[in-house]
């Protein structure tokens, strides 16, 4: 636990200083901890260094450690692809959706959202490099989407969230056209304030390209451990 302690301050450090160096305001970029694979009794010591928003990819999975911690006042973010029969549970347990990528699943999750809670705080994943095998719509399907979004009545639309390609080289490229569109639709929705970039390996090229959240699992938790023992 120590080394995730150490991780944290290291992170935060990394995240003010790009900050400051991309002229961005002090503490406009949040920490998401990608949490999946990790178990209860490791977030809740991360919590308690004041860390509370994390992100989960696996519905059954986070619901279990949803329970466990529901003691805490933590924001759960559900950052995987969805299919349709999972929008219930997400609706009903989840504060953020990164992942909407069609009308099917908005609608299915302002229908589904308890009428006690908040409007859901959403974000549409955008395939911003117009990969074959990865989620997301493409860039000119965006604002069509984000039309009917915001007439939803417990949803709310905050932007947009986006994996680039695997080749890094290509990630300034990929992280300015996400800007761009971010910033165009922050122009038309005045609720507009979140776009979801960057992971381990690109993070400080995500903060200078206009991120406001960093999604981050290897270098909080480090690797991935799975039921083999050897690292994802």
């Amino acid at each position: 636990m120590k080394q995730i302690k150490n991780n944290i301050q290291q992170l935060q450090t990394q995240i003010k200083q790009a900050e400051t160096k991309h002229h961005r305001p002090t503490g406009s970029v949040k920490l998401l901890a990608v949490s999946k694979t990790w178990p209860a009794h490791l977030l809740r010591e991360v919590a308690d260094t004041g860390q509370y928003r994390f992100g989960e990819n696996y519905l059954q999975e986070a619901l279990i450690k949803i329970h466990e911690l529901s003691d805490l006042p933590l924001e759960w973010h559900f950052i995987g692809p969805i299919q349709s029969n999972k929008t219930k549970e997400i609706a009903q347990h989840f504060d953020w959706v990164h992942s909407i990528d069609r009308l099917k699943i908005a609608r299915r999750l302002t229908e589904q959202r308890p009428k006690n809670l908040p409007p859901l705080n959403t974000c549409i994943q955008v395939n911003i490099d117009n990969e074959v095998s990865k989620s997301g719509v493409i860039t000119n399907e965006v604002f069509p989407l984000a039309k009917q979004i915001y007439r939803m009545e417990h949803l709310k639309l905050r932007g947009l969230m986006i994996i680039p390609s695997r080749h890094q080289d290509q990630h300034y490229s990929s992280f300015r056209k996400a800007h761009d569109l971010f910033t165009a639709l922050a122009d038309t929705y005045p609720d507009i304030d979140t776009l979801s970039m960057g992971m381990s390996v690109d993070m400080e090229v995500a903060i200078a390209n206009g991120s406001t959240m960093v999604r981050i699992g290897t270098a909080l938790f480090g690797d991935r451990i799975s039921s083999t023992n050897k690292a994802e």
